[in-house]
């Protein structure tokens, strides 16, 4: 179904998030029953594995659920925010780059100079984590969908280190082991940040920043 209005987006995100908490929340429950300390450690990296896998999901899907809300608008040119209007140009000005031949920006300046009347055509599912949803890519997700980043700034130690150095030291087969309280403390982290990043996407639809103002 193509979200064609921000009552359909706001849907789709809180659906995403509420299947993503329920599975956080079992594990947490289970963590915090008394068992082990074997039983323990594995359901703890095991949680944290699950974090992250949510952390990176969401973003991913709820940044190119808004970029598509943007692209069914079929807005023009002209009418867009300048961080969608540089996703629409950024393929144009690639090939332009790439080729190292000054010829091809000539195209580019007639499309700005003539065609910014147009109807936009924004690419589909451009919102890459690159499988590692650091700080420094969250970050540049929130400027390309212009989001405030503002309420993760500090967040870097959190993302960086305690849930993505984490993550990867499992996922290669390192033998880390995760204090319970740690693990609650970055649970209740990534939760508050995932409904922080859901509110801030529903707020710039509802309030039209996809638009130049």
């Amino acid at each position: 179904m193509k979200l064609r209005t921000a009552e359909q987006l706001s849907d789709k995100l809180s659906n995403e998030l509420a299947w993503r908490k329920k599975e956080l929340s079992d594990i947490k429950s289970l963590i915090e029953t008394k068992f082990s300390l074997a039983k323990h450690n594995a359901l703890i990296r095991s949680g944290i594995c699950l974090l992250y896998a949510h952390w990176e999901g969401f973003v991913k899907i709820a940044g190119n659920s808004y970029l598509e809300y943007v692209r069914v608008k079929k807005l023009c040119y002209k009418d867009l925010a300048s961080n969608f209007l540089a996703l629409a140009m950024k393929e144009k000005l690639d090939e332009a780059k790439e080729t190292n031949k000054p010829s091809l920006y000539i195209p580019v300046c007639d499309f700005f100079l003539d065609e910014l009347n147009q109807r936009c055509e924004l690419p589909k599912d451009v919102i890459s984590t690159a499988s590692n949803l650091s700080s420094e890519i969250f970050k540049e997700i929130t400027h390309v969908l212009g989001i405030d980043f503002s309420p993760y700034s500090t967040k870097s130690v959190l993302i960086d280190t305690k849930l993505l150095k984490a993550r990867n030291e499992i996922a290669h087969g390192e033998y880390s082991v995760f204090d319970k309280e740690q693990y609650i403390e970055l649970h209740l982290e990534i939760i508050a940040m995932l409904d922080i990043f859901r509110n801030q996407i529903e707020n710039a639809a509802i309030n039209k920043d996809y638009m130049r103002s």
